[in-house]
């Protein structure tokens, strides 16, 4: 198995947050006290992953480039691609073929923000694995989701349970569980997103990519443990939630979520002197106070 790389796709054009997003890229909006996209990436630093490509548009690649550079501050390295249009979120991996070379890949959407010790735990786990493996988040509204239907686990945090199929937004929905937008794939993706037709909205459908794997039995689901959260900001209301968990999550346990230089150096990914030049570069602000406080500088 090759070294596992990561994809953020943070394209589309926001229209259901007009207009926040008249000038400014949806993933560039705060979601509380950082920008959206630091989320997602920090779920990709939390599976101990240091290639990334972000997807995004032509007219907002250069405010993500003056904001992560290559990445070499964060011990990583990221490259961009255009997504001159919105045509599913399969296209990721056609746009992103080169980038991946054949290895294994995650897609996390810019938009989706996850939260668990024990879910980033489950993270390292499945990336590790050679499999290919969506997450099951239990809903109160399946309708409004990509539903998984899986074979009963044994206990209900297995890690490895077949999925039988995948709907989006059935009637009927044959289960209580949401696919979040968080996937991982092996090294076959590209091949299978190019075979894909499609949809009646023009677009590469994840759902169809999925059903590739499901009909040759090369899917797995993960349950999301109770204690961990996710979620999709898609709408203003959607963002106003999430940043109140934030804000709430990060009061009550004075702990940051998000925080890409604490994240980067808990995974090794920077060393303690390259941790504190990216910290002695900071303004005085709560963020900088976080992790001088968290990681005290002992002369």
């Amino acid at each position: 198995m090759g070294l596992r790389k990561g994809i953020i796709l943070a394209g589309g054009k926001g229209s259901r947050l007009y207009p926040m997003t008249t000038t400014v890229n949806k993933q560039l909006q705060s979601v509380y006290d950082k920008p959206m996209i630091y989320y997602p990436l920090s779920t990709l630093i939390n599976c101990s992953i240091k290639e990334v490509l972000i997807i995004t548009t032509k007219e907002q690649c250069g405010l993500f480039i003056d904001m992560f550079g290559n990445g070499s501050q964060l011990g990583m390295h990221i490259e961009y691609a255009i997504q001159d249009e919105p045509k599913g979120i399969s296209e990721a991996f056609i746009i992103g073929e080169d980038f991946l070379d054949g290895n294994p890949v995650t897609l996390v959407l810019g938009d989706n923000i996850f939260y668990g010790d024990d879910f980033y735990k489950d993270l390292m786990y499945i990336s590790k694995q050679n499999e290919n493996c969506v997450f099951g988040y239990r809903v109160s509204n399946p309708s409004d989701y990509g539903v998984v239907e899986f074979k009963k686990p044994n206990d209900t945090y297995e890690r490895n349970v077949n999925v039988i199929s995948i709907e989006e937004k059935p009637d009927e929905p044959k289960s209580n569980y949401a696919v979040p937008g968080l996937y991982f794939y092996d090294s076959s993706v590209c091949k299978r997103a190019k075979q894909l037709e499609p949809s009646d909205r023009g677009e590469l459908e994840i759902t169809d990519l999925n059903n590739s794997y499901i009909k040759d039995n090369k899917l797995k689901v993960k349950l999301i443990r109770d204690s961990a959260a996710w979620f999709d900001t898609g709408n203003p209301d959607q963002m106003f939630e999430a940043s109140m968990f934030v804000k709430s999550i990060q009061s009550r346990t004075g702990q940051m979520i998000g925080n890409l230089e604490d994240v980067a150096f808990k995974k090794g990914l920077i060393d303690q002197k390259q941790f504190y030049e990216l910290v002695d570069q900071m303004p005085e602000c709560k963020y900088k106070t976080y992790l001088l406080d968290k990681y005290p500088v002992y002369v």
